[in-house]
């Protein structure tokens, strides 16, 4: 059972082969971080179909710890716990099950964990679990005669067993070992709360990554989201900062704050966000154009007064670049309307 909506519930739900899951969620839609239901519609075909399919290639850097290969081996290091920066965390782990099938998940959408039970606290309590649906057309149910290691009750009222748990409902700041006896100044998001330059409201400290909360005014294009993208920005950021304030000198903010991007992989299609893809902030006064081509692409511009402000982009666009470059120049686009997103019009050589 995997509960949670973010990115690591996403990445593991796919990525999981030969093994019947349950995935819950709180939303009515998967993937409510980062996609709007008719993205999370485009992508939920691809849960459904069975076969398994050649890994699209990763254009990126990739991080490992040392030594991680020969301790994947071994399993007297089962205990050890590798890096978590960046979709890599599972390359050393081995996600697939005994079962033939590809994927086989079923999702318990509008609902939380209530309650989960040992294998002996779920038989003194004589309740009865649910087999895995099996048919998404038939609802009738049965009652589970197999014995598991563990017991899940949802807030719906339906009770699974399975084998384990996977806990991916978000981040929270870890600052707690840095509160007491301090005084530092804290956001709303229980972030430490830091200026434009990753300083604290205390002297030589500062914070990057998820423990803090950006509190300088963004730029209209950028929003803070625990990711480990951002977290790598601000570090290298703060690096920057500490450096420059150890010789007296200033540094400018640094151009990854200009634009909101977020570039990954799920259900293996590459998935680019930009500025305010959701239209976070933008009231009703926004308007969206969407392309759709099943099983290929799905992509989304949002547009503020004939201005691109945001974008998601799945499968392979080849839009980034040019979409990058609109938002950033606010060029308006009010004269093209749809045939912005044409798939007639080459828009990437016609804005280059």
């Amino acid at each position: 059972m995997i509960i949670g909506n973010g990115g690591i519930a996403l990445e593991l739900v796919y990525e999981i082969e030969g093994c019947e899951v349950i995935w819950v969620i709180k939303d009515t839609a998967i993937g409510n971080t980062f996609f709007d239901a008719g993205a999370a519609e485009f992508l939920t075909s691809k849960l459904i179909a069975e076969k398994s399919e050649a890994k699209i290639a990763q254009k990126r850097t990739r991080y490992t710890t040392e030594g991680r290969k020969k301790e994947a081996q071994t399993k007297g290091n089962a205990g050890n716990i590798g890096s978590a920066l960046g979709p890599d965390w599972h390359e050393g782990l081995n996600l697939k099950g005994t079962k033939e099938f590809s994927h086989k998940i079923h999702i318990e959408t509008m609902c939380e964990v209530k309650k989960i039970y040992l294998q002996e606290e779920f038989r003194i309590s004589k309740k009865k679990s649910l087999t895995f649906p099996r048919d998404h057309h038939n609802q009738s149910v049965t009652t589970d005669k197999e014995i598991w290691p563990v017991y899940v009750e949802l807030t719906n009222g339906k009770i699974y067993g399975c084998n384990f748990i996977v806990s991916a409902t978000g981040v929270t700041p870890n600052t707690g070992p840095f509160l007491c006896g301090n005084n530092f100044d804290v956001g709303e998001d229980g972030g430490l709360k830091v200026n434009d330059h990753m300083h604290t409201s205390l002297p030589d400290i500062y914070a990057a990554g998820d423990i803090c909360t950006a509190s300088w005014e963004p730029s209209p294009v950028w929003q803070q989201m625990r990711l480990w993208t951002q977290a790598r920005q601000m570090g290298w950021y703060a690096a920057k900062c500490m450096a420059a304030a150890s010789v007296g000198e200033s540094v400018d903010m640094d151009f990854s704050f200009e634009l909101f991007a977020h570039v990954t992989k799920f259900f293996n299609y590459k998935v680019v966000l930009l500025g305010k893809y959701n239209a976070q902030g933008l009231g009703s006064d926004h308007e969206l154009i969407l392309r759709c081509t099943k099983g290929q692409e799905y992509i989304k511009a949002v547009l503020q007064n004939g201005r691109m402000m945001g974008a998601v982009l799945i499968g392979e666009t080849d839009l980034e670049e040019t979409f990058e470059n609109l938002i950033l120049n606010q060029m308006n686009l009010s004269a093209y309307g749809e045939d912005l997103l044409d798939p007639n019009i080459d828009i990437e050589d016609y804005f280059d």
